[in-house]
């Protein structure tokens, strides 16, 4: 039979219940209405989203209850207002939908009644006993609501009962859906038992936080009778006078306007405050950073330039590039005293001064010193700060450093810059762009302070290994000055006057007590270190020091180190001059290479021996210097005829080229030149030079290509004991940068092609 039928919103109508409903929606009014004009019949069913303010025939259950319309009453405000009966279950077998209203197809759905025994009415006592202790727990309905229930018919008990729980509308419609009237009494059993559980964990909750609030209460009101028997006593330990001594520190810290009138706003929050809440402890930390920056206070520059290169030259040997750029901003700020601090970024390996030179900046303008290491930060909150709402906050390591620095133009160095790292946390390096940037820095914003701090009066110093690893957007806002490393004469000179007075004071030691006899440093340079920096040589004069020491105490006077004695203090030497090879060999020739730690040189071997043509390249090499080796094998074999080589030998022999030190990765585009004449060589049987060193990239047609770190290697030839480098001619501007006895050293072979560096680096046959 046809039925007008309307979908109810969180309500489940059952039969035998007379239930009061509002209705309002307007396909739910003309349902109503042609309910109300008919026979006063009328489907209610539950939407399955009760969010769903216009339901299709899929978001409506398939079961509900046929009812009677015994009154219906239009409210002032347009809504309807139904008191309806729930007769019988039904299934909604159909649909015929109207735009106007729901018109349903049902059938009755009939009953499987319970067996009249024992165990149906101990079902039914059972859920009257839980139904009352739910109402006794819930206290959501009024206290005779269990005495409507029947308990004659066990179907209608449990009707009634799940149309008064307060369960999910899926419940209820599990309720309604189940025929059997035994399988109905087990499921409100279970629906009731589990709600009492969650009332009675409600319950102990409740009480738990009651208990707690009386403690709360207690605790403040004893604390307020503290309050008033120290005023009484004429102590001042309260609100308002810890708020006067924090605006007199707010009045003291000079701060500007924005800043001051924050500061103002949380002494007044906390003078409202109990003074032992956590609240409280949290103002107290933020208005001691904001009262202890330096939002004013500035030392005075030292523009002297005679005097800032005596304290440079005092501090550092060598170094003049770097120096020459402090001494032409002191110039500037001489001339623009609002010049914005620039950014120097010192790239150099490990131990050539670049943090040592910061400080003697630092010294040379009288400025306060503030050193942070950003090696291995992934958190961008590290720069930036946390924000207060998290638990132990603290503002970032730029806010900490202007703090410790205690004034704010102090010279802010930056240690490791390229080893910063990225991840779920942030990306630090982007953090600094605003730090570094002279253009933004003026207003930089902490995430702890909240408020605009001026950098632009700090001069920021970076260092990096490798300016390669910087991310491109923080390199560009940076002025790189390179550090490649020292001579052996500038090793020396810098552990005559800095490294060995150091180490003497730190062992206790007077100059009389270590005995260095001439040439003694000189040859623990050359045969016991072999680095860019000199930290490896502070080292060996520290293990000096140590036996000097143990002399002393022994009573057995200063300790007198020659260079033949110096094996005795430090052991057989580690390097027995340079590494380079004594005689003049086929398929070998010497490369130079660059990395974080300084330029250095490496053998390249290539074997030729019997085959099919195949070329083996081993000594974990990586793709570029794979194909560096593929563009030099093609190069030769073009050149065949010019460099004597049979025409056939591709299919007689097989080309092994081989870096020696295999378990070491090598990768890098400067190898080309060298694999290629190393294979000339072995092909043509004409030995390489063993004084020649070399670095460039090839091409097929044998174009030389320039390079990087040009300074790096040749200070390492130069360590090495090189006589002849060849070098791409595009790197010729380069060679300006060297030491002029690194210079004057070496001969610098300038080549545009291959066949230059052959004629070079190749002997005639009648000579091997």
């Amino acid at each position: 039979m046809q039925y007008p039928l309307l979908p109810l919103r969180g309500v489940l109508v059952f039969p035998g219940l007379v239930v009061p409903l509002e209705i309002g929606r307007e396909r739910s009014v003309r349902a109503l209405e042609r309910g109300w004009e008919g026979d006063h019949h009328i489907v209610f069913a539950s939407q399955r989203d009760p969010r769903e303010d216009e339901p299709t025939a899929e978001d409506i259950f398939g079961a509900g209850v046929l009812c009677e319309l015994k009154q219906v009453v239009k409210l002032p405000d347009g809504t309807f207002k139904a008191v309806v009966y729930g007769e019988e279950r039904v299934r909604i077998t159909g649909y015929a939908e109207e735009q106007e209203l729901f018109l349903c197809e049902a059938e009755p759905l009939a009953e499987e009644p319970a067996p009249d025994d024992e165990e149906t009415a101990a079902s039914v006592l059972s859920i009257v006993h839980l139904y009352e202790q739910y109402l006794k727990l819930g206290r959501r309905l009024p206290g005779d609501a269990s005495l409507s229930i029947s308990t004659d018919e066990p179907g209608r008990l449990c009707d009634a009962v799940a149309a008064n729980l307060e369960i999910p509308i899926g419940e209820r419609q599990e309720v309604l859906e189940t025929l059997d009237v035994r399988e109905r009494l087990d499921l409100v059993h279970r629906i009731l038992a589990k709600q009492i559980d969650l009332l009675e964990l409600e319950r102990k909750i409740h009480q738990r936080v009651r208990g707690q609030m009386e403690k709360s209460q207690k605790e403040y009101y004893l604390r307020e009778q503290i309050k008033a028997i120290q005023q009484e006593l004429g102590e001042k330990d309260d609100p308002q006078s810890e708020a006067e001594d924090w605006r007199s520190k707010v009045e003291a810290a000079h701060l500007p306007q924005e800043a001051e009138e924050k500061a103002l706003r949380e002494v007044e929050r906390l003078e409202h405050m109990p003074q032992m809440s956590a609240e409280a402890v949290v103002v107290r930390t933020y208005l001691e950073w904001l009262t202890s920056l330096p939002w004013d206070v500035e030392t005075e520059d030292v523009l002297d330039i005679d005097a800032a290169q005596a304290i440079l030259d005092e501090d550092h040997y060598g170094l003049r590039r770097v120096k020459e750029r402090i001494l032409e901003y002191l110039a500037v700020r001489a001339l623009q005293p609002s010049l914005k601090g620039p950014i120097l970024c010192l790239v150099g390996p490990p131990g050539v001064g670049k943090t040592s030179l910061g400080r003697s900046v630092a010294r040379a303008l009288n400025r306060n010193f503030v050193r942070i290491s950003l090696g291995g930060v992934r958190d961008e909150a590290e720069v930036r700060g946390h924000r207060r709402t998290y638990v132990g906050a603290l503002p970032g390591r730029i806010i900490q450093g202007m703090r410790q620095a205690g004034s704010r133009n102090p010279v802010f160095l930056l240690d490791e810059v390229d080893k910063m790292a990225q991840d779920f946390r942030g990306d630090p390096a982007s953090a600094l762009l605003e730090v570094l940037d002279p253009a933004q820095n003026d207003k930089f914003s902490d995430h702890y302070v909240e408020l605009p701090f001026d950098l632009s009066h700090v001069l920021f110093i970076t260092t990096a290994n490798m300016a390669q690893q910087i991310p491109q957007p923080l390199l560009d806002r940076m002025e790189t000055i390179s550090l490649p490393g020292y001579t052996e004469e500038e090793k020396v000179q810098i552990a005559r006057r800095h490294l060995l007075p150091r180490q003497l004071e730190e062992h206790g030691l007077a100059p009389a007590d270590l005995v260095l006899g001439r040439g003694t440093l000189e040859a623990v340079v050359q045969g016991y270190t072999r680095e860019a920096g000199v930290r490896s040589l502070e080292r060996q004069i520290a293990a000096l020091c140590r036996k000097a020491a143990r002399r002393k105490i022994a009573g057995k006077g200063p300790l007198h180190v020659t260079p033949g004695t110096i094996e005795r203090q430090l052991g057989p030497r580690r390097f027995l001059g340079h590494e380079l090879r004594k005689s003049d060999e086929v398929g070998v020739a010497t490369a130079l290479y660059w990395s974080e730690v300084g330029g250095d040189a490496m053998p390249i071997e290539v074997s030729v021996v019997p085959g099919k043509g195949s070329l083996v390249l081993t000594g974990k090499l990586g793709e570029v210097m794979r194909e560096s080796a593929q563009a030099g094998y093609t190069f030769v074999r073009s050149r065949r005829e010019a460099l004597g080589i049979d025409d056939d030998f591709p299919d007689k022999v097989d080309v092994h080229i081989h870096v020696p030190e295999g378990a070491t990765p090598k990768e890098g585009p400067s190898a080309g030149i060298t694999m290629a004449t190393a294979l000339a060589s072995a092909l043509s049987r004409r030995p390489v030079r063993a004084d020649v060193a070399m670095t460039g990239e090839i091409t097929l047609r044998g174009k030389v290509l320039p390079i990087g770190g040009l300074k790096e290697k040749a200070l390492a030839a130069h360590r090495l004991g090189v006589r002849t480098l060849i070098v791409p001619k595009a790197n010729q501007p380069d060679l300006e940068e060297l030491p002029p006895k690194v210079r004057h050293a070496i001969n610098f072979v300038l080549v545009e092609g291959m066949d230059e560096v052959l004629a070079t680096a190749l002997r005639p046959k009648s000579q091997h």
